[in-house]
């Protein structure tokens, strides 16, 4: 499969890398002078940009606006992740490209979708899980929401959704012969997470309190809780028996408040908070280790890759001295494998369009259509969506 990825910032690029890990052979057109992430980042560590060549076109020279369309016409799939409008202002859009190409698909990659009252609003991915409701569904008790990271917006509702939609659309094209686009919204993909949340809202069996239910710390066997050395655990035994496990190795069994009686929950809490601050995370971890009481220590980024089962498993990796977590899913007959390193903007503009099958390279770049690395100007921090 290949995948011309016209390049953006935050989920578009971690779906192409998602292609790209399961085998796609994917092209990544960056422009000069393009926004860049806006955090100052070496390109050995944008994790993002791995497992394919970058090549940097200047799609406002016809040169290298054929160029791009050339591409076009021999991919499978096309991903861009500007505002509306702006690709088909470049003179990429589908329309262009499906009429070039019908058996395209066009994977359209935004926060507020291609339509709508703030479709051309800037935005980031705080304000697109805030407006789903899911942002006000975490956090505690009391407390203001928390903000998730961009797992749960940019890379869980929005990469994720282009990926699959792009994959559903390919197969369709293997039917009926025809490309589509797919508008991959972070708010439609956000809001598509929470339908258990949503059904649980309307049977009246989740309140919009945060941090009052059974999965979002309302619990009290299903939250962490702080070790005496400053570290935490995660605690989440919901079944009878695996809470049974939980309050016998914490020799708690029959001392423990009722955990099916609600006024109980607090003193429950309170018995199992001072608890666990009576020894460190490490040595509670030893003590659960191997157990179906559900309790697991919290580790940061730097530690995750050394805990025994992720490292049997190999669900992180270390290639070219970056420490990166590794393909998912696995699979047992065409397993995914690390490609190449993070490339910077244009340092593959001969190679990659070579193996692309598009002639005189050298007269692009000596047009000023193409260029090479190094001519990609770091930018403030971009204003375009997501």
């Amino acid at each position: 499969m290949r995948v011309v990825e016209l390049a953006g910032i935050g989920p578009s690029p971690f779906a192409a890398m998602l292609l790209a890990d399961l085998g796609a052979d994917v092209i990544r057109i960056e422009r000069p002078g393009e926004p860049s992430l806006p955090v100052p980042l070496a390109p050995e560590h944008d994790l993002l940009r791995r497992g394919r060549p970058s090549v940097l076109l200047d799609l406002k020279h016809p040169g290298g606006l054929a160029t791009a369309r050339a591409l076009v016409d021999r991919a499978d799939v096309l991903v861009e992740g500007y505002r509306p409008g702006v690709a088909e202002r470049l003179g990429l859009g589908p329309d262009e490209c499906l009429e070039r190409n019908p058996r395209l698909v066009y994977g359209r990659m935004t926060g507020w979708g291609q339509d709508g009252p703030l479709a051309q609003a800037a935005g980031h991915d705080i304000g697109y899980v805030a407006i789903t409701g899911a942002l006000h569904a975490i956090g505690r008790a009391g407390g203001p929401p928390q903000v998730p990271v961009n797992l749960v917006g940019d890379f869980g509702g929005g990469a994720l959704y282009l990926v699959v939609g792009v994959l559903a659309a390919l197969l369709e094209a293997r039917t009926s012969g025809r490309g589509q686009v797919v508008d991959a919204a972070i708010v439609d993909g956000t809001a598509h997470l929470s339908s258990l949340v949503v059904g649980l809202v309307s049977a009246g069996l989740w309140s919009d309190r945060r941090g009052t239910n059974l999965l979002d710390t309302g619990a009290p066997f299903y939250d962490v809780y702080e070790t005496s050395d400053g570290g935490w655990m995660a605690v989440g035994p919901l079944e009878p028996v695996f809470y049974a496990e939980l309050l016998r190795l914490l020799d708690l069994t029959g001392a423990a408040p009722d955990r099916l009686d609600l006024r109980q929950w607090p003193a429950l809490r309170a018995v199992l908070a001072d608890t666990f601050r009576t020894r460190t995370r490490d040595e509670w971890a030893a003590v659960f280790d191997g157990t179906d009481a559900c309790v697991e220590p919290v580790l940061s980024y730097a530690e995750a890759p050394g805990h025994p089962h992720l490292a049997a498993r190999g669900t992180y990796v270390e290639r070219h001295g970056v420490v990166q977590p590794a393909p998912a899913p696995r699979f047992s007959r065409t397993p995914a494998v690390l490609g190449t390193p993070p490339s910077s903007p244009g340092a593959d503009t001969r190679t990659a369009l070579a193996a692309w099958g598009i002639d005189d390279v050298e007269g692009l770049l000596a047009s000023g259509a193409a260029a090479e690395a190094t001519e990609a100007a770091e930018t403030d921090a971009p204003t375009r969506t997501p």
